[in-house]
C-alpha cells in the first residue's frame, strides 16, 4: 500500500484533537476494538452518571451487547434505546420516544448519551442531546465508514422534517468520537462503498495528494485491507476535523463540505431514500465537477477521471429515470440556499473547492440531461 506523506502519519498518532475557538473540544480516537472505550471516557466520570446507549435495529444485534456490558461495568445506570434502521425513521417521533425513555429513567443534565451506529443514529442522538433539558453530553461511536469519516465529526445534529432532509437540527459538539475501525468488516459492501462518497469528496475539495492516494489504493480499499482503511479514515478525519475546527458553525469554509450535496440531497429525496446517502453525494459530486468543467475550471479528462473513481466503488450515478426539472425544483427547498440563490460548491481544481452563487438552472439542467 502506498502511504501518505504526512507529519501526522497514522503510525505516529491514533488520536486527532479537535479545538473550537482555540480550546480543546474533543478527541477523535481510532482503535481496532472497543477495548479501551472506558479508558477514553474516563474524563467523563461515568461512574457518577446514568448512560443511555442509542442504536438501531441493524447495529444492535452485532455490537450493543459488548458496548452495553462495558458501560454497565462502570456507569451508575445503563439503559438502551433502539429504533428501526433507515432514513425514514430519522424523524421527530423517534426523538420523542427517546425523550420519553430518558424522562422515565430520570435522566438529568449530568447524564450521558452514546450514539452507537451510523449517521442516522449519530445525528439523532446528537439532536436529542442538544435539546433534552437544553443540552446534555453525548459520545459518538460511529460504526459505518460514512459516519466515521464525516457525520460523527463537527457537531452537526438533526432530523428530517416531513420530506425535507435535516431541516431541524442544532450544533452540539460530542465529548468524544471513538472509532473502532473493525466495525467496517460487518458492513454490507454497498453500505461500505457508500461511505466512499464522502471520502473521495474530501480529497476533491481539500487535498489533491489524498485524492491521488485514494486512486492508487482502490484495490486495497475495496478489499478492506486494514492498513489502507485505517490510513484512509485517519486522513479523512484530519480533513473534516480541520475544516470544522476552523469554522464550527458553517459561516465560511465549512460550506465547502457540502460539495455534491445540493444536487445529491435533491436526488436522495426524489429517489425516496432508496439510494444511500453516500451514493447520492457521489452522484452530486459528479454533476458538480461537470458544472466546474462548464465554468472552465477543470478539463473533460479530469471529469472522466473523477467519475471513474466513483464508479470503481459501484457508484455510477445513473439518474436517467429522474426528471431534470424535478431535481432543479427540489434544490430550491435546500436549507443551504441564501435568499433565492443556491450556495453551490464547485472545484477550481482538484483539491481546491469554492462557493459559487452564480450556478443557473440551465447549467444544472445541462449536466442533468447529459
Amino acid at each position: 500500500m502506498k502511504k501518505m506523506n504526512s507529519k501526522n502519519n497514522l503510525e505516529m498518532n491514533n488520536k486527532i484533537e479537535i479545538c473550537n475557538e482555540g480550546k480543546k473540544a474533543y478527541d477523535i480516537v481510532l482503535r481496532d476494538s472497543f477495548a479501551d472505550l472506558l479508558d477514553q471516557m474516563e474524563f467523563l466520570e461515568i461512574e457518577k452518571k446514568k448512560v443511555c446507549i442509542v442504536t438501531e435495529s441493524n447495529v444492535a444485534p452485532i455490537y450493543l451487547k459488548e458496548v452495553c456490558e462495558l458501560i454497565s461495568s462502570k456507569a451508575s445506570k445503563t439503559i438502551t434505546f433502539s429504533f428501526e434502521a433507515g432514513e425514514k425513521h430519522k424523524q421527530l417521533k423517534t426523538i420523542e420516544a427517546l425523550y420519553e425513555e430518558l424522562i422515565i429513567n430520570h435522566f438529568d443534565r449530568q447524564d450521558l448519551l452514546i450514539a452507537l451506529g451510523g449517521g442516522v443514529v449519530g445525528d439523532m442522538t446528537g439532536y436529542a442531546a442538544a435539546t433534552y433539558l437544553r443540552g446534555i453530553d453525548f459520545v459518538q461511536v460511529p460504526t459505518t465508514l460514512l459516519s466515521q469519516v464525516d457525520s460523527s465529526i463537527g457537531g452537526k445534529t438533526g432530523v428530517d422534517f416531513l420530506q425535507y432532509k435535516n431541516m431541524v437540527g442544532a450544533f452540539h459538539q460530542p465529548k468524544l468520537v471513538y472509532i473502532n475501525t473493525t466495525t467496517l468488516k460487518s458492513l454490507p459492501e454497498r453500505e461500505y462503498f457508500s461511505g466512499m462518497g464522502e471520502v473521495i469528496k474530501h480529497g476533491l475539495i481539500k487535498d489533491a495528494d489524498y485524492y491521488e492516494w485514494i486512486k492508487e489504493n482502490i484495490d486495497a480499499i475495496k478489499a478492506r485491507e486494514h492498513e489502507a482503511v485505517k490510513e484512509m479514515i485517519y486522513q479523512s478525519c484530519l480533513i473534516k476535523g480541520g475544516v470544522v475546527e476552523r469554522d464550527p458553525k458553517e459561516k465560511g469554509e465549512r460550506a465547502l463540505l457540502n460539495f455534491g450535496h445540493t444536487l445529491g440531497h435533491a436526488i436522495e429525496k426524489l429517489k425516496d431514500f432508496t439510494w444511500l446517502h453516500g451514493e447520492c453525494v457521489a452522484a452530486g459530486c459528479c454533476l458538480a465537477v461537470e458544472i466546474s468543467c462548464i465554468k472552465g475550471n477543470i478539463s473533460k479528462e479530469e471529469v472522466d477521471d473523477i467519475k471513474g473513481v466513483f464508479e470503481a466503488f459501484d457508484m455510477n450515478g445513473d439518474i436517467s429515470e429522474l426528471s431534470a426539472d424535478d431535481i432543479v425544483k427540489t434544490t430550491k427547498s435546500d436549507k443551504k440556499m441564501v435568499g433565492y440563490k443556491i450556495k453551490f460548491v464547485l472545484l477550481r481544481s482538484v483539491g481546491d473547492a469554492y462557493v459559487d452563487m452564480s450556478v443557473t438552472d440551465d447549467e444544472m439542467k445541462q449536466v442533468l440531461q447529459g
